[in-house]
């Protein structure tokens, strides 16, 4: 059979998604909330799985004489299953069946699409996957009319460093908030912490599937990277089609003005009724409302606020020095989707 068309990358000319895919129900779940953001956003999507086993040994052919078997070829299977299953869902998201999608040349109606092999560079298999080092592979197929096109990316190396590479030109990097590198057990929960604090884009943990009519909530503060926040929780709450809801949780006491005088930082209402003012500028159409909130926990007030959301967007005052109390607090303890603005 002839080698398959491969995009290099697959997403020429249009925004990228990066999804982890371990595997996992979380994983299953992150890939079809990927894929249906991709689609409404007009972005393609890069399904990612991180082959951690050479780190922990060299043993990694098949046995002999057991077909199918390998640590390279289990990888291989995972990675398929991930993007069959975005392919699929890609296709249901457009309303065509996957069987009366057009197959790449060589492939009958309802076949899977190209399958890595075991081979690295194999001619089902035929390229690497740029930045993600020498054991990493790529294999792409067309998307569905409509739908976002989807490639497959598998990375050597531990699930953080892998999707970090992966995701290096990517517009967001969507991951299950439990489960991306299943095998690693207790380890597996930290994954999605690292990545708050060291991924290249913004990056948005999965606790369920979407939740149309429910809000997008974003927390507000005086920092310099609160506008940055603002803006993509604004393009989120567009992308979802659901109203925005910004929360300022503010820590001062009523006569703080008073105390620090002219020095005083812009807080409370004030400040909340600015980002408001911003956001409904920026998106005019949008349904944006503000809520102001005391207390010095501000992640236990954004957790309150966010109660009913489908999504809580929040940013990290210092990437460089890892995602922040706040940020760790959040991804610990909320019920809907984080999205961590960079």
């Amino acid at each position: 059979m002839s080698a398959p068309a491969v995009h290099e990358p697959a997403v020429h000319g249009r925004g990228t998604v990066a999804v982890g895919y371990d595997g996992s129900e979380t994983a299953q779940q992150a890939v079809n909330w990927a894929v249906s953001y991709a689609a409404d956003a007009g972005l393609n999507l890069r399904v990612v799985h991180a082959w951690v086993w050479p780190v922990f040994t060299k043993n990694l052919g098949p046995v002999k004489g057991v077909a199918g078997s390998g640590l390279r070829h289990s990888a291989e299977t995972i990675l398929a299953e991930g993007v069959e299953l975005a392919r699929s869902a890609a296709a249901a998201a457009s309303g065509t069946r996957a069987a009366d999608v057009e197959p790449p040349a060589g492939l009958s109606p309802g076949e899977a699409g190209p399958q890595p092999t075991a081979e690295d560079g194999g001619p089902e298999f035929p390229s690497r996957g740029r930045g993600l080092g020498d054991g990493a592979t790529r294999t792409a197929g067309p998307g569905t009319p409509g739908g976002p096109a989807v490639e497959g990316v598998i990375g050597t190396g531990l699930p953080a460093p892998v999707l970090r590479e992966a995701s290096r030109d990517a517009r967001l990097l969507v991951v299950g908030s439990r489960g991306i590198g299943a095998v690693l057990g207790p380890l597996a929960g930290s994954v999605c912490l690292e990545l708050a604090g060291s991924a290249p884009c913004p990056l948005m943990a999965i606790r369920r599937p979407r939740s149309p009519g429910r809000p997008v909530v974003v927390g507000i503060d005086a920092s310099s990277r609160s506008p940055g926040t603002l803006a993509e929780a604004v393009r989120l709450a567009e992308v979802l089609r659901a109203p925005l809801l910004l929360v300022h949780v503010d820590p001062l006491g009523p006569r703080a003005a008073e105390e620090h005088g002219r020095h005083a930082p812009l807080h409370g209402q004030e400040l909340l009724d600015r980002a408001v003012d911003d956001a409904r500028k920026s998106a005019p159409g949008l349904d944006i409302s503000g809520l102001l909130r005391k207390g010095h926990a501000a992640s236990r007030e954004l957790l309150a606020a966010a109660a009913e959301a489908d999504a809580l967007v929040i940013g990290t005052h210092n990437p460089a020095a890892g995602p922040g109390n706040t940020v760790s607090a959040v991804l610990h303890k909320a019920r809907c989707n984080v999205l961590i603005s960079r």
